[in-house]
Parts: structure tokens; sequence; C-alpha cells
């Protein structure tokens, strides 16, 4: 138990403001007042010869309402300090209506005597028992720890990157929670690692188990980053990082599991036959950016994501959208500059001072989420074909005077115009080709919430998708370095083209 308030045992002279000192280790008896109008606890004491003071010792105010219950038992404890001692309730009165009656003190029984404890050891033989037992006590637990140590050893060294992690899991824990890493248990596969459904043994708690690819350097590389940036990041649109495990070749992070799976899956799965309202459209697209906002302004390092795309957000029982995936996620100080120069992400989301610099920043984060605004409101991938890139189709709907026809036909018209045209014209500022014209965050969760007008969009005919530049670069980089994924429910939010290079 923890003390609200506390007080030296005293009480208050009758009509005064003098408190007078009470030594407890007296053994004197002691009354006590224990009262609670519904607002206040007032407790006061004085030696047992005198009347009650007018004046409590403690009055605090605390409202017990939730703890109060129709039938409940009411009790006494007591605690000592450095000293051993006894307590004795020689009697009590108790009321829920009104004062309590008084106690009759001829009726109270007698504090009994000291005793002695009748023991016939002597104190020195007892206390050599005493010291023997405890260094026994203490060897025999070295001895286990070092053996245990030892045996864990073997399967399990520890690594300078693992000491600041979260909570490390037991393989064996993980393995009947998979029961056994059974394909039937697979939710999702990637590039470098597969993801399992499972109920944790200790806490029947359902969870996303992600499992690394063995003897995979690039696996590895994943698995570090995750635990660096998901590891201490806690935001309500975040996936929440449980813990992990390392244990010879396997490498296992432990997630919230996430019941409605992805975004991409409830937008372009048709075989579940639900489509997302636009209500919940602009809710997923608000906690994206919260979440987003958090990484690269209110954390206390920046962090780029670098794969931000509709598979990489959950979608939780809420319909609220939480960001995932930290593999490829870089992490600086605010007010420097990324040193991040290999190109990594998801074609469609890549933006185009990438193909220049390889300089990921929050800027190219801004770049991917503008992409992801388009595909939510249009329900079309960012790249269908060779021939055509969602941005460039929605800027030319948007160049008619008809921006409105790149909204999902699915939704039958059944939307917000105002807000609909608000996140296709963010979408389009968002990927704008120029880094320096997108907006931050901050900005676009104020263009969200009203709080401000976004600005108008020119010169758009400076960036083409189809340029024969820029399509060879997505050819080059769509050759070898592309990872074919494909993804079935729940968590990590692996890509059907994801790329490894860099990773």
């Amino acid at each position: 138990m923890y003390s609200t308030v506390t007080e030296p045992a005293a009480y208050y002279v009758k009509n005064t403001e003098l408190k007078e000192d009470m030594i407890l280790e007296s053994g004197d008896p002691i009354q006590a007042w224990i009262e609670y109008d519904g607002n206040f606890v007032n407790v006061t004491i004085c030696p047992f010869h005198l009347n009650k003071p007018s004046k409590p010792l403690i009055s605090h105010p605390i409202d017990l309402t939730p703890f109060v219950q129709e039938t409940m038992y009411v009790g006494f404890s007591a605690s000592t300090g450095q000293k051993s001692s006894s307590h004795y309730i020689l009697g009590w009165s108790f009321s829920t209506n009104g004062t309590a009656a008084q106690l009759n003190s001829s009726r109270l029984p007698m504090a009994p005597s000291k005793q002695n404890d009748g023991s016939s050891f002597d104190s020195r033989v007892i206390g050599l028992i005493v010291a023997l037992s405890t260094v026994t006590v203490l060897l025999f637990g070295i001895l286990i720890y070092f053996t245990l140590y030892k045996r864990n050893a073997k399967y399990e060294d520890l690594e300078d990157w693992e000491l600041d992690c979260p909570h490390r899991f037991r393989y064996k824990d993980l393995y009947a929670a998979t029961r056994g890493f059974q394909l039937s248990e697979i939710i999702g596969v990637g590039g470098f690692a597969a993801v399992y459904k499972g109920v944790l043994p200790t806490t029947g708690t359902e969870v996303a188990v992600k499992k690394i690819t063995q003897s995979s350097i690039q696996g590895l590389r994943e698995f570090v980053a995750e635990i660096e940036s998901l590891g201490r990041l806690r935001h309500k649109n975040l996936v929440y990082l449980q813990g992990w495990c390392k244990r010879k070749n396997d490498l296992l992070l432990v997630y919230d599991y996430i019941p409605n799976g992805s975004l991409y899956s409830l937008l372009f799965n048709q075989e579940q036959g639900f489509v997302l309202s636009w209500e919940q459209r602009f809710n997923i697209i608000k906690g994206i950016a919260a979440g987003l906002l958090y990484l690269h302004e209110e954390w206390e390092l920046v962090v780029i994501h670098r794969d931000v795309k509709s598979s990489n957000v959950l979608i939780d029982a809420d319909m609220n959208a939480r960001l995932g995936d930290f593999g490829l996620a870089r992490l600086y100080d605010h007010g420097t500059d990324s040193h991040t120069t290999n190109i990594v992400g998801t074609i469609g989301y890549i933006a185009p001072e990438l193909a220049r610099n390889g300089k990921a920043s929050t800027s190219s984060d801004v770049f991917a989420y503008g992409v992801l605004l388009l595909e939510i409101v249009c329900g079309r991938k960012p790249v269908d074909s060779r021939n055509f890139f969602l941005v460039d189709w929605v800027i030319e709907c948007h160049q008619l005077g008809h921006i409105l026809d790149a909204t999902d036909p699915k939704l039958n018209s059944s939307y917000v115009t105002e807000e609909v045209k608000l996140v296709l014209l963010l979408g389009l500022l968002c990927s704008h080709p120029k880094p320096e014209v997108r907006p931050s965050m901050s900005k676009i969760v104020r263009y969200l919430n009203g709080d401000e007008r976004i600005p108008s969009i020119d010169n758009w005919e400076a960036f083409d998708s189809s340029d024969e530049t820029y399509l060879k670069f997505l050819e080059t980089i769509s050759s070898d370095s592309i990872t074919k994924s494909y993804r079935l429910s729940s968590i990590a939010g692996f890509s059907s083209s994801s790329m490894s290079s860099g990773r």
C-alpha cells in the first residue's frame, strides 16, 4: 500500500491550534476516529482518557464512491518500523449512518503483557544457525544462477544492441503460442519473415509473432531496426511491439494481434465483400497522419519510416489505423539531417528525389503518405501497370475540373464532398515532385482538422511519371532488387513489391 497523506502521531489540544505529540512506543491505549462524509476522510487520535479533539489530525479530500460496494468487508491493518511490535484492537464501533456509538471503557479488555517466547536456545546459537543458513542459501542460489546462465548462453548470447530492448520472451512460450510455428497459423509472409498468429500460454493473450528468415543478414538488420525503433515508441496509431526473442538463428518479434488485418486487404480484397465507408477512411487517414506526426516531430528522435504504404497500415477492432513494419526505419536527432543514402521502399511510393540522391527524409515519408491518401480515396493501387500512375491520373482529373471522378466507385457517391476534395488535393500536395513544396506532418494534421486552409497547387507539368528517365529508374530497381511476397492478414505489413536493396 502507498500512503496518500501522512502525519506524525499527535492531537490538537482542546480549542487551540497547539499540537501535542504522542509516543506510540509507550504502550498506552489510544483512541482513533476515522470519519468519511462523502467528500473528506478525517482522522483523529488522542490518548484514551481524553475526549475527542475538535480538530482532526488529517483531513484529506477523496472520492471513495468507486470502491464502496453494497456488501463489503471493513478491517484494520498496521505496520512496524525498524523495531518489532504488536498492535491490539481493544474495541471498535462502526456505523454507516451517522456517528458511531461511543465505546464503553469499562467493557474493554486489557492489552496482554509481553511474555517470554519460551525459547531454550541461547541467542548466540540462534544467530550462528541463522548466519550459516543464510550463507548456504546464498551459495546454493549462486550455483543455480550460473548453471542456468551457462545453459542459456549456449543458445542466446547477448549482444550490445539487446541491452536496452523491450520485454524478452522465452522461445518455448512462443513455440507453444504458435503451435510449433505450424503453417496453419501463418497470417502473413514477406521477403525476410513469416508472421504467425499465436496465443501466449502464460496470459492467454492473442499476439502476432514475426519470425525472421534464418541465416539472413538483411533479416537480422530488419530485426535490429524494429527493436531499436518500434521498441521504444508508444502511440495509439503505431503497432505496439510487445517484445522479442533470439535463439540461435531464430529471430522473433512479438506484436499486438490486429484483428482486421491491413488497410491494403480491406481496400482490394474483394473476397471479403466489405467496403470501407468514407467515415472510416477519413478516420484512418487522420490516424496515419497522427502516427507520422509523432514519428517526425513529437518523439525524442526523428524517425523516418521509409516504407509508408497501405499494407503497412493495420486496422484494429475499432477501425483505427496502426502504422507498423519498422524494418526500414532510421532514427536521427532533431535539427540534424539523415545520413541514409540507400534507395529503399516500395514502387509507387518512392519519392522522385530518391532516384537522384537516395537520401530519405521526413519529406520522402510525406510523399508516400500523399500517394497513400490517393490510394485510400480512389481505391486504386499507386502503380497498376507500366503506363498507369495514380498520381498522374488524379492530376489529370484535377486539371479537367472533375477531381471527384477519381473517387472510389465502391463508395457509391456516399461521402462528404468537401472532405473528399480536401484529401485528394492534400494527396497531390504531399506527392509534389519538389520536396520543399510538400507540407510537414504538423501542417497536414492542421489541414485535416480544418484548422488551416490547404494552399493552391500549381505547376504539375514539372513532373511526369511516364517520363522515360523515371520509367527506366523503376525498371532498373524492379529487375533484381524487388522481393515478391504476399499478404494474408494482420501484422507486420509486408508489401507485394518491397525493395530489399539497402535494408
